[in-house]
């Protein structure tokens, strides 16, 4: 879909059609426009038939906007949006939220109904404040919610009190001082070498397969589970370009990523090997080495993975460490990564992560001390 881009704070139309924009004016659809509105928020409008009409409107709609002054349009905002709840605010946030996949939406919705929803549903948007903030941060604790969940739970309600703040709505920054959820990176119990060895052949090939693709490549379980031979683009380069969604059971973009992005991450030659003896082995369908144990038509299921794991930690034949859980084969490959001393920036890059800071707060206590290594490298240079 091409946009066409008018002066700047006029907005742009489009044809939300596979015709390039050199076609447009032979093209039967309908011509569309996106701007922002005068409380700032991004809107669209559908009906036009010609060029001329939808750049007609979005001229009317920036002159109106001109024409008001902008101490009266904040003034309005302030008024519809501080007097808004804070359920139905979100709920009109979460409507622009377009890049989400499927699953982060689903968790989204998990936290805002068990969590943000229950404690501050109610609450009208102008009344936040730090203590409101910090009162939530209390209230989660008191209810013995993990650090990981408080940890997000806050992200979100960030999220959300910053997009207020860009509308004016507070004076100060409701997030100010707040200490946040601290996650604590201890709770990722990682596997050594040689329990990783013995886990990985405790279950059937399936589980062999995306141990290694976890624990070597960095995947998380659902792009393992969409683990497909053409996509070993090099002898040491494997293209991460699909996972198998949850929610749909279909294949999907990356999380984090729009339609069609792609993360090439490092293929070590043990695990291009367990691919290429599971294919040879198992056979494949499109170049998918895993589908559905009982119908080859369908994807890969979930919980397969999840109930393989159960019967191993159940039959206590192999070690695993205490609280270990599935995504442990990731943390394996961060730590691999960092105490081997490959750059964080990489490893957030090959893992996926939406921004280093994850990477950063989930990992740091794995990067190797950095201090004496530097004041040794400066030594050296003074002494030269």
């Amino acid at each position: 879909m091409a946009t066409k881009t008018l002066a700047r704070g006029m907005g742009t139309f489009f044809k939300d059609c596979e015709h390039p924009q050199s076609k447009w004016s032979k093209c039967p659809h309908e011509y569309k426009i996106r701007y922002r509105n005068a409380a700032g928020r991004q809107t669209q409008e559908a009906g036009f038939a010609t060029q001329d009409k939808a750049i007609s409107r979005l001229t009317e709609i920036y002159n109106e906007k001109k024409a008001t002054p902008q101490s009266q349009t904040k003034a309005e905002r302030i008024k519809k949006y501080g007097a808004m709840r804070f359920e139905e605010y979100t709920n009109e946030w979460k409507a622009g939220q377009r890049d989400l996949a499927a699953a982060s939406v689903r968790h989204l919705d998990s936290l805002l109904e068990h969590h943000l929803f229950p404690a501050l549903g109610s609450r009208r948007m102008n009344t936040f404040d730090h203590k409101v903030v910090d009162s939530f941060i209390q209230t989660m604790e008191r209810n013995r919610a993990g650090l990981a969940t408080q940890s997000n739970a806050y992200d979100k309600l960030k999220a959300i009190l910053l997009d207020a703040h860009r509308l004016g709505l507070f004076s100060e920054n409701p997030l100010e001082g707040v200490k946040p959820p601290q996650y604590d990176p201890e709770r990722a119990v990682i596997p050594s070498l040689a329990q990783l060895r013995g886990i990985r052949t405790a279950g059937d090939d399936a589980f062999l397969l995306i141990t290694d693709l976890m624990s070597g490549c960095g995947m998380r379980n659902g792009e393992a589970a969409a683990v497909n031979i053409n996509n070993i683009v090099a002898d040491d380069v494997y293209r991460i370009t699909e996972q198998v969604n949850q929610t749909t059971k279909e294949y999907g973009r990356l999380k984090h990523r729009k339609v069609g992005v792609y993360r090439d991450v490092p293929l070590p030659a043990r695990v291009k090997d367990t691919i290429e003896w599971y294919a040879n082995k198992h056979g494949t369908v499109d170049g998918y080495l895993l589908r559905h144990p009982k119908d080859p038509s369908k994807t890969f299921p979930h919980y397969y993975l999840s109930n393989q794991w159960k019967k191993i930690k159940h039959a206590g034949e192999v070690d695993i460490p205490e609280g270990m859980v599935l995504y442990g084969f990731r943390h394996f490959f961060a730590s691999n990564c960092l105490t081997n001393g490959i750059p964080i920036t990489d490893v957030a890059e090959w893992m996926g992560h939406k921004s280093l800071d994850i990477t950063f707060k989930i990992y740091r206590h794995l990067m190797p001390g950095s201090i004496g290594k530097a004041a040794k490298i400066l030594d050296l240079g003074l002494a030269a």
